[in-house]
């Protein structure tokens, strides 16, 4: 698995009225009191509205991602995400929550060092962000931009900026990230990011089989990779004219929603 399939994460609200066309709309609560909220964040919680909105929530699903079983299990903010593959005579069990990482092997807790559990704790956290983005795409750490209005292969888009805090950024808070949003149907259609660790990094993905599972998005991507130092922006336009080179399919198989 490639680098890039680790980084992290977070959550979302809806409810917005306009007040700025370029710059800020205003959020009404239930107490009458006003705060702002920028055209990113506004745009950002219709996607995640569109992909799935409440329902992540209490969301309880299963799928395959390169041979390995992942299960995520929200209860509001109380999420737990798993992953398990058999490997010869090993069934390897990893379990994360808010605090807590732990890996078994054939039910038996193993002795993780701090390197070794970070590992993989990421590389589980990093699959489940991917899988149920946009929806991690709110927490605290994210800090989010919108850049254009933009078009690619006819279909217009909103393209919005996410970096991260070094607080509660995770280790690679320092990459950055581009979402396209299409406009009439508030889905991320194309993502990009790059990265700094190993030389750096690339890469423009496309979004294909998009599929609706009671009620929650599920999204498949072409994972396209581009010249270290490419400007994010400018990868629609590469993508357009075929100068991307493809690497690899994000394909997530066999979805199951476990409260069915």
């Amino acid at each position: 698995m490639e680098k890039k399939l680790i980084i992290l994460c977070v959550s979302a609200a809806l409810f917005f009225s306009c007040k700025n066309k370029n710059e800020t709309v205003t959020e009404t609560t239930t107490n009458k009191t006003e705060k702002p909220l920028s055209k990113a964040d506004s745009i950002v919680n219709q996607a995640i509205e569109a992909h799935g909105g409440k329902l992540y929530e209490q969301a309880d699903y299963s799928f395959i991602f390169r041979d390995k079983k992942y299960r995520f299990k929200n209860n509001n903010s109380s999420n737990t995400y798993s992953s398990e593959i058999q490997k010869g005579d090993s069934l390897i069990l990893d379990v994360m929550t808010a605090d807590h990482f732990e890996r078994t092997i054939n039910g038996k807790s193993q002795n993780l060092n701090k390197d070794d559990s970070a590992k993989y704790s990421e590389s589980l956290n990093s699959v489940i962000y991917f899988t149920t983005l946009p929806y991690k795409l709110q927490d605290a750490a994210v800090n989010k931009k919108f850049i254009e209005e933009t078009a690619i292969k006819g279909k217009k888009y909103d393209l919005i900026k996410v970096t991260f805090s070094q607080d509660g950024g995770g280790k690679d808070f320092d990459d950055e990230y581009s979402y396209w949003i299409n406009k009439d149907i508030h889905k991320i259609d194309y993502l990009a990011y790059n990265y700094h660790v190993n030389e750096g990094g690339v890469r423009f993905r496309a979004a294909f089989n998009s599929r609706v599972i009671d009620g929650i998005t599920f999204q498949d991507y072409i994972n396209y990779e581009a010249p270290v130092g490419t400007d994010l922006k400018d990868l629609p336009k590469l993508y357009e004219e075929g100068k991307l080179k493809e690497l690899s399919k994000i394909l997530t198989e066999h979805v199951v929603n476990n409260h069915k």
